[in-house]
């Protein structure tokens, strides 16, 4: 494929492990939704250094007012009308779009880079926002040099965005997993905080990394991890994850997933069903979890459970085989019966199911780039994030709602899950305009670096 040609397996290697959170403390991955979600009903996973981009785009400051629609919870009646408008005057490849969420290049909207150009025919984050219609963005430490060229950054994307503002999001753990650590108050990670027991602890740092998050312009962080760490030998988790106690774990999830509603930023629990039990890197190969069912509900179930009655947002799939819960083989990223069947239909789920990164080799280790986008949508997944090869998976989903093989029922139900979340969040008619000013007062403020250091930090 043209990616390999390009970059090699080595440079794969290299996008991979940056995917959900590989790779140390730079690296990349990646609700019970709100009470108004109609969407369960439905209409009838870093990339190589940029030496050979031109950074030409400029720090923007935008706006004094950090968000410009009022992010509270809105009725069932009012949400649903809103988001039907807009879903009804969407074309087929808009919804598709709306879909997908691929980490860009470049440091301003309009840098003009060549991995931008080599992996999507589109030179600038505008240019390839418009040509796929996307539905989000995701950042990286390439993307990050100073508080004001990240708010000109998001500012300029959600300019980009010219019918739909996106979701644009970041793996903001705190700990090994901080993809904004350049700029942002440096927390402790999870396990240092369930250590404390203290779930006003874990409320509080989350709200304060959300706050951080917004005055940024990134509106959905995918944290907090919901895994459970039993295996001493897992090699992605650890010390991710807030302990190895279900029940403490559940506590600690529960209280962050309400941190971030407090900081009106979306959360993301992950790995759904569970990435607490293996030893493989799911970066790098396939995981299998041999949890009975029994196990399952005792183990792995408790903090999902936690932060769906907590009203999370989004939940993340894992790319790894459980196959007392679906005997078929393929990883719960592309499984009907644990995405729709367990997580919607059993635990009651009604909000954006998001996979984990799609360039992982987890997930593409029995089918190609466009058919693992294919089968994720069918499986229950609403929102595709980092696509190995953008142009392909977006064809392939494309071509398969054209041929029926994806029902436009099922892609609306995705798209309204996605515009629900843009509108619980004040995101679906009017993008929020971060300030330069604003962000500098919020990031690192003394209040905050006194909590960091009250939680260990």
């Amino acid at each position: 494929m043209g990616m390999l040609r390009r970059f090699g397996t080595t440079g794969l290697l290299m996008i991979a492990l940056t995917a959900c959170g590989g790779g140390g403390s730079a690296g990349a991955t990646p609700t019970g939704g709100k009470a108004a979600s109609p969407a369960q009903s439905g209409p009838a996973e870093t990339g190589p250094a940029e030496s050979g981009s031109s950074e030409t785009g400029s720090s923007e400051t935008g706006s004094s007012e950090t968000g410009s629609t009022e992010t509270g919870p809105k009725s069932a009646g009012s949400t649903q009308s809103a988001v039907q408008r807009v879903l009804s005057r969407m074309s087929v490849e808009e919804k598709v779009g709306q879909l997908f969420m691929p980490v860009l290049y470049g440091t301003a909207a309009d840098t003009v880079s060549g991995e931008n150009q080599a992996r999507y025919a589109a030179q600038t984050p505008a240019k390839v926002i418009g040509k796929y219609h996307l539905g989000g963005v995701i950042l990286f430490p390439h993307n990050v040099k100073s508080v004001g060229q990240v708010v000109g950054l998001t500012n300029g994307m959600q300019r980009a965005s010219k019918d739909v503002p996106l979701l644009i999001g970041t793996d903001q753990e705190n700990g090994l997993v901080s993809r904004m650590s350049a700029l942002m108050t440096d927390f402790p990670g999870a396990s240092e905080i369930g250590a404390t027991k203290d779930t006003g602890l874990s409320r509080a740092v989350a709200e304060a990394t959300g706050a951080e998050l917004r005055a940024l312009g990134v509106n959905i962080d995918f944290a907090p991890v919901a895994d459970v760490n039993v295996n001493p030998r897992n090699p992605v988790i650890g010390r991710r994850a807030f302990g190895n106690d279900p029940q403490r774990v559940a506590k600690m999830v529960e209280a962050a997933v309400k941190g971030f509603d407090d900081a009106k930023v979306a959360a993301t629990v992950k790995h759904f069903p569970g990435h607490g039990d293996t030893s493989v890197d799911s970066h790098t190969g396939l995981p299998v979890i041999k949890h009975t069912k029994a196990q399952w509900e005792r183990i792995d179930a408790p903090p999902f459970r936690a932060a769906i009655e907590a009203g999370v947002d989004a939940v993340m799939s894992a790319h790894l085989v459980f196959p007392k819960l679906d005997p078929s083989g393929d990883p719960a990223t592309l499984s009907k019966p644990i995405l729709t069947g367990l997580l919607r239909e059993k635990l009651g789920f009604q909000g954006v199911v998001s996979t984990d990164a799609l360039n992982m080799a987890g997930v593409r280790k029995k089918y190609n780039d466009g058919e693992v986008a294919v089968r994720a949508v069918l499986a229950g997944a609403d929102l595709l994030l980092m696509p190995n090869d953008l142009p392909k998976a977006y064809r392939a989903v494309l071509g398969a709602v054209e041929s029926g093989r994806i029902s436009k029922q099922r892609l609306d139900q995705s798209v309204t899950r996605l515009l629900t979340l843009k509108q619980n969040r004040g995101l679906l008619t009017e993008a929020p305009v971060a300030s330069a000013a604003e962000a500098a007062d919020v990031l690192r403020s003394p209040e905050h670096r006194r909590l960091a250091a009250r939680a260990g930090g």
